[in-house]
């Protein structure tokens, strides 16, 4: 996973995991950002693996045992990471599995004896109940491309109903990580491309850490509008990795507010998965279990990941049709369009989120940009909207929200960093797509 690369060098992140230790090449090697992901069948038309619920897991797995996962089920959590010998384990709790092991890489491929062995492995482990996906590569350089989609290949192949999981670097790793020259987001753009053509993955998965000691990065918003469009044109879900540890000595450990921030600006754009940075391990890791003691954040990650699992009941059944922001716009950012049937009247920083199916906007979430302050946005509806219904994270049901003023206005109170899933009433299939 990157860090502030302007304070990490290249040689010094290859060799940062081994001075972590043992635990952690076992735990972080299992790349427990895991996902469950639960996609779309890719636009490409390759593989069968299907999407059947929103992915919430994490990178850096506790144990297999009783104790952990039984804690991780409370939490909300649906995807762990194991070897092969934990697969039962991990079933008997309910959970699913990411699979990690020595034979799940390219080289493999290039020795008979070894591709016997994957091949073997693949048998046993394919009709395993609680296999979701085979864990493959964090952060690759393009120069990795060709083997990997080899790979993918391979292992969609011999077993197409379970994804073959690979993590991207953020759009502010260096040239020299990506493998491509050029501007940030302009050789980012580049490697996105790349990896879609030559990898053909089922998912896009990425990390982009945002909160340091010093400050906030600003790249977060172009990052998420990158990997957006790119899922987008390509008809792949995305997962991301957010900041749920101090791992590296530049971050500051998150506030309850800000770890809202970041699950809700992700839902806003339409992702279908989120996995903390990170879960288990010793204390200089500063995650959400340290040393195996529950730390204070696991509170604001469980009440999180339930809200999440509640709203992603009606978010899975519609897709992305646009994502804005009001003045001033952050890096990367749009607007809300003129045509849009919900806008902001008045100041504020908000984002808004637009979903539906085909064409046909029905639903919207908006969201607070603001991770210190309460504050109220002030919506206006179009005319052909009648009213709108409020999805309750609690009763998982949708309620008749506060009548339209005279001015088709309403309002709408958002805690710090919170954002809240509306639908238009009735059900208005005729309200155009403002995306150009």
């Amino acid at each position: 996973m990157v860090a502030n690369l302007d304070s990490i060098s290249l040689a010094e992140r290859s060799n940062k995991w081994f001075r972590c230790g043992w635990s952690l090449m076992q735990l972080f090697k299992i790349m427990l950002s895991c996902c469950v992901l639960l996609a779309v069948e890719a636009s490409n038309g390759e593989g069968a693996w299907k999407q059947n619920k929103f992915i919430i897991t994490f990178w850096s797995p506790p144990p297999v045992t009783t104790k952990a996962l039984s804690a991780a089920i409370k939490e909300d959590f649906n995807l762990t990471g194991a070897y092969e010998v934990g697969l039962g384990a991990v079933r008997d709790h309910g959970m699913k599995a990411m699979l990690q092991d020595y034979l799940l890489t390219p080289s493999t491929l290039d020795d008979p004896g070894r591709r016997a062995q994957l091949d073997a492995l693949i048998n046993r482990v394919k009709n395993h109940p609680s296999l979701e996906s085979y864990y493959l590569a964090d952060e690759p350089n393009a120069s990795a491309f060709p083997g990997l989609g080899k790979l993918v290949a391979y292992l969609r192949e011999r077993d197409p109903n379970h994804l073959a999981y690979i993590n991207l670097y953020p759009v502010y790793a260096a040239n020299k990580q990506l493998g491509i020259n050029g501007t940030p987001e302009k050789a980012y753009q580049e490697y996105l491309r790349r990896f879609i053509e030559e990898v053909k993955p089922s998912l896009l998965s990425y990390d982009h850490y945002h909160f340091f000691k010093t400050g906030d990065g600003d790249q977060y918003f172009l990052n998420l509008e990158l990997i957006r469009q790119a899922a987008l044109d390509h008809g792949l879900p995305f997962l991301n990795i957010i900041q749920a540890s101090a791992f590296e000595k530049t971050w500051r450990l998150v506030t309850p507010n800000e770890l809202r921030w970041l699950v809700y600006t992700t839902l806003a754009y339409g992702g279908r998965g989120i996995s903390y940075f990170l879960y288990w391990g010793p204390p200089a890791y500063g995650g959400l279990y340290q040393g195996g003691v529950r730390t204070p954040l696991v509170d604001t990650v469980t009440v999180l990941n339930k809200e999440i699992s509640a709203q992603s009941m009606p978010l899975m059944e519609l897709n992305n049709l646009g994502t804005y922001h009001t003045a001033p716009l952050p890096s990367g950012t749009k607007a809300v369009p003129l045509s849009s049937p919900v806008r902001f009247a008045g100041a504020g920083n908000f984002i808004l989120g637009l979903f539906g199916n085909n064409s046909a906007i029905t639903t919207f979430m908006v969201v607070n940009r603001n991770y210190k302050m309460q504050t109220t946005a002030q919506l206006i509806l179009k005319p052909e909207v009648r009213g709108i219904e409020e999805f309750d994270r609690t009763s998982k049901q949708w309620k008749a929200y506060q009548s339209l003023n005279a001015e088709r206005g309403i309002s709408v109170t958002l805690s710090p960093g919170d954002g809240r899933l509306f639908r238009f009433v009735p059900y208005m299939p005729n309200i155009p797509n403002p995306m150009p």
